[in-house]
């Protein structure tokens, strides 16, 4: 097997590039998941746990992403899984949108169309996610990490704003068929964007097919098994795991808290909801800021925002467990901004992290690392949202209490992220510990080289 051409790093340009394919698979997922949701609910009166099973089942399929990942590691290019990946998310799309009219006339039918649709968002989402990731990956420089993952996930939101802003004025006045012809035109035009946005990032060639000895590529329970038996790897999977179920579980229960126990109009409560995703927003901006440095010095690795983010979500959430018992004067927005700053600084440091930790240990794994990390991020973002309100429904009923069921929920998932802190700090001490290791084993050499002892 020969070596991979070396390749320059990938510019600002080229970042923004890739952003913008995060920009139009966010413009997808945002309509299938808030606005047939609403539909289903609304417009349809159909349960409200269908549009919660689809969405859920979306994050189910995406435990493939490993899978994905190999793919592209074996076949050496990322940018066809990117294009295909695209093109069966804004399939899945249309054809959500297409099974949701169709449970107006005949709901078993529109419900098994739309089990189909979610499934192939699902596949959509997590073969052009993981691939685009490790394109990143691999071609941003190390410096530029921090303010990468903040340019992309930055475009991925404004693709949710934008979208919901435009397709929601054309929705009006609202029919299934305006419904699935802005849902058909949202979908060629994201994919579109990303076609666009993906070709030439890449180059020519730029990772060489992977093989054995033998001349045969190594079967993906193999390849699997290899990257699972990477300590770091391993680690950083639960970390991701845990973080992010502690970071999913806040998104059912906050609002219904604030009202709740705080007495917050449905208007305040979304106003709530905005303050919290604009901290969220500055904490990633920070983060890249950080990162990019003044004068060429930075502020902190991304291991140390890692884990300076989860403590600091986890002192937040400990403080919103307090407030229950401060309603009229507890200051309430300050808090979840606060939340919000923290998540936002960890979310993207992680992020950030994880490219770096995806060429580590070699052998042309990035896709099945990235993949690896994905599908534990898509389980934790299913269940959270599940277990969060689950716990809030239990406590509540063992305690007879408002307050004390959500403060609970709170005190568990600051606990989670205090859990996260201690598995992103071993995986911080392991890295160190291999660059010692090789810094020993380098002198080694060169004392042998000199007749050194």
């Amino acid at each position: 097997m020969t070596a991979p051409a070396t390749q320059a790093p990938l510019g600002w340009l080229g970042i923004i590039r890739l952003g913008l394919v995060q920009t139009a698979l966010g413009a997808i997922v945002v309509l299938t998941t808030s606005t047939l949701n609403r539909v289903m609910v609304v417009e349809l009166a159909l349960p409200a746990m269908l549009p919660g099973a689809l969405v859920g089942l979306h994050y189910a399929v995406q435990i493939s992403r490993p899978r994905w990942g190999y793919g592209s590691d074996m076949g050496g290019r990322r940018t066809p899984w990117i294009i295909g990946g695209m093109a069966v998310l804004s399939l899945g799309g249309f054809a959500a949108a297409l099974a949701t009219a169709l449970m107006a006339s005949n709901t078993t039918a529109g419900v098994i169309a739309a089990l189909v649709a979610f499934t192939l968002i699902g596949i959509g989402v997590g073969a052009s996610g993981t691939s685009l990731l490790t394109l990143l990956a691999t071609r941003v420089a190390p410096e530029r990490r921090a303010p990468a993952a903040t340019i992309v996930w930055v475009m991925m939101i404004a693709g949710f704003i934008v979208t919901a802003g435009i397709a929601g004025s054309w929705l009006d006045p609202f029919s299934l068929q305006r419904l699935v012809a802005v849902t058909g035109v949202v979908a060629a035009l994201a994919f579109l964007l990303s076609v666009v946005a993906v070709i030439g990032v890449e180059g020519r060639n730029p990772t060489p097919q992977v093989e054995t000895q033998d001349g045969e590529k190594p079967a993906f329970r193999q390849v699997m098994a290899e990257v699972w038996n990477e300590p770091k790897a391993r680690r950083f999977a639960i970390f991701v795991f845990a973080s992010m179920l502690a970071y999913s579980a806040q998104d059912l229960i906050l609002e219904p808290f604030a009202g709740a126990v705080f007495g917050f109009t449905p208007g305040e409560s979304t106003k709530l909801a905005g303050v919290q995703h604009g901290g969220v927003l500055v904490g990633m901006v920070l983060v890249a800021f950080a990162g990019m440095g003044i004068r060429g010095r930075r502020f902190g690795s991304l291991q140390a925002w890692t884990v300076g983010g989860c403590i600091a979500s986890a002192l937040a959430l400990f403080a919103l467990s307090l407030s229950g018992a401060f309603p009229e004067t507890w200051p309430l927005r300050a808090n979840v901004f606060a939340l919000g700053l923290a998540n936002g600084a960890f979310a993207v440091a992680a992020i950030g992290s994880m490219m770096g930790l995806a060429g580590e240990g070699g052998k042309n794994r990035e896709g099945v690392r990235m993949g690896l990390w994905g599908a534990a991020q898509a389980i934790a973002f299913g269940l959270g949202g599940f277990l969060g309100t689950m716990g809030v429904d239990v406590v509540r009923a063992l305690s007879d209490s408002v307050t004390i069921s959500y403060t609970s929920v709170f005190i568990g998932e600051g606990l989670l992220f205090l859990v996260s802190a201690a598995l992103a700090a071993r995986v911080g001490i392991d890295q160190l510990r291999e660059r010692k290791n090789r810094l020993s084993v380098a002198g080694d050499g060169y004392l042998a080289g000199v007749g050194g002892p």
